[in-house]
């Protein structure tokens, strides 16, 4: 995982689609994912939306189909003001989030694993808290608490 894609408290991001927006467009500069990636996960939010309500947090996991992969890796994105996905398997529940992670998978049977192993991480309360407390400068630490749970 590359340090470079773990953005913490960002400011300035008011809906779900800047976010996805802001995400996507850091994995393109990375070269991890084609252009069409970016309209390609906001499209796939739109019609299956990524947003999890766990105990006291929301989150996302956004992703979209192998085509746009160019390497398989994630983005992790805490926002220091949450905004409003829609909950996965629903089309009017709503979700405050404030944990992104945007999934960027080159094989398609490998995303089922990757999620299996990141809803174990998102389930771990006081982790999730750990990366949300973090602070923009401490993008090592979340790094390493990702790493630990054997992510990517």
């Amino acid at each position: 995982m590359d340090e470079e894609l773990i953005v913490l408290q960002k400011e300035g991001l008011d809906t779900a689609q800047e976010a996805l927006m802001f995400l996507a467009k850091r994995l393109v500069t990375k070269k991890v994912v084609k252009e069409s990636f970016v309209e390609a996960v906001i499209e796939r939010e739109a019609i299956f939306p990524t947003g999890l309500q766990f105990d006291g947090y929301g989150v996302a996991l956004p992703h979209t189909d192998a085509e746009h992969v160019e390497e398989t890796q994630i983005a992790v994105m805490t926002l220091e003001k949450p905004v409003t996905f829609t909950q996965m398997a629903t089309v009017d529940q709503e979700v405050t989030v404030q944990l992104i992670i945007m999934l960027a998978i080159k094989e398609a049977h490998s995303q089922v694993e990757m999620l299996q192993k990141l809803i174990q991480l998102l389930q771990d309360k006081a982790l999730v808290q750990e990366i949300l407390a973090c602070r923009s400068d401490q993008t090592k630490a979340v790094l390493n608490l990702l790493t630990s749970y054997h992510i990517i």
